[in-house]
């Protein structure tokens, strides 16, 4: 994260002290430098599985940041791509990223929340997002998904398998959480963060009553916890009539 190339822990405190959308604007310029973006093994896995389920027509890179996603859609999709995202920033560097082989890649300023969209698409993808959505906002953005895709589409999106508690890696995100929370308390406006709330069972739920049928795949390419479970999985929703 403090490489040269990436943000500064001045510019990291900056972020952090803004809105959602503004922090990202400020990290926009190096946020490919940090280990927020989504690694190349965790796109390619999820390429991998869903290669199987297409060809498909047209793509949707749900809060697509600089666009790595949009790479995996390129690969998949034969009619066209687009990229997502509420942040001008880092749509700005997407835009003048070089464009993946395949289909024309179209970037859209827009909320989640309130897709300008209408059934459009045959796959929808996103990749590390959903922490900026509070439990309470799934249900409306599920909705969103469902909205803007054509009857059979898919929803995909990757998952972690949450830390064993006691590891350092719970600790550490458990920690973060309660940082974000006493932040949030403290300071305006919020800066929403909150990768706990995710839950895969809540999720299924919402999707279920979103209108979707769902399927969860392991990514074995991610490698398996000590007890052989996969340590990720895709979540893939099929958007039922």
């Amino acid at each position: 994260m403090f490489r040269p190339q990436g943000p500064t822990l001045r510019e990291l405190a900056g972020q952090a002290l803004s809105s959602v959308e503004r922090g990202y604007d400020l990290l926009a310029p190096k946020f490919d430098h940090t280990p927020y973006r989504t690694p190349d093994r965790v796109l390619d896995a999820v390429a991998s599985q869903l290669a199987p389920l297409g060809p498909f027509g047209r793509g949707l890179d749900l809060c697509c940041g600089t666009g790595a996603g949009v790479g995996v859609l390129a690969r998949l999709c034969r009619d066209g791509v687009t990229g997502v995202d509420f942040s001008a920033g880092m749509l700005s560097v997407a835009r003048a990223r070089p464009a993946p082989a395949g289909p024309e890649a179209t970037w859209v300023r827009a909320d989640a929340r309130a897709l300008p969209f209408g059934a459009a698409f045959d796959l929808v993808v996103s990749f590390g997002a959903f922490g900026h959505f509070l439990p309470r906002e799934l249900p409306g953005l599920f909705a969103q998904v469902r909205s803007v895709l054509r009857p059979g589409g898919r929803f995909a999106f990757p998952v972690g398998a949450p830390p064993r508690p006691g590891s350092p890696a719970y600790w550490t995100l458990l920690g973060f959480d309660a940082a974000m929370r006493v932040r949030n308390a403290l300071w305006r406006p919020p800066f929403v963060m909150y990768y706990r709330t995710f839950r895969l069972g809540d999720v299924g739920r919402e999707l279920a009553r979103a209108g979707f049928g769902t399927g969860l795949y392991a990514l074995p390419g991610l490698g398996r916890r000590p007890d052989g479970s996969p340590r990720a999985r895709l979540v893939v929703a099929r958007r039922l009539p």
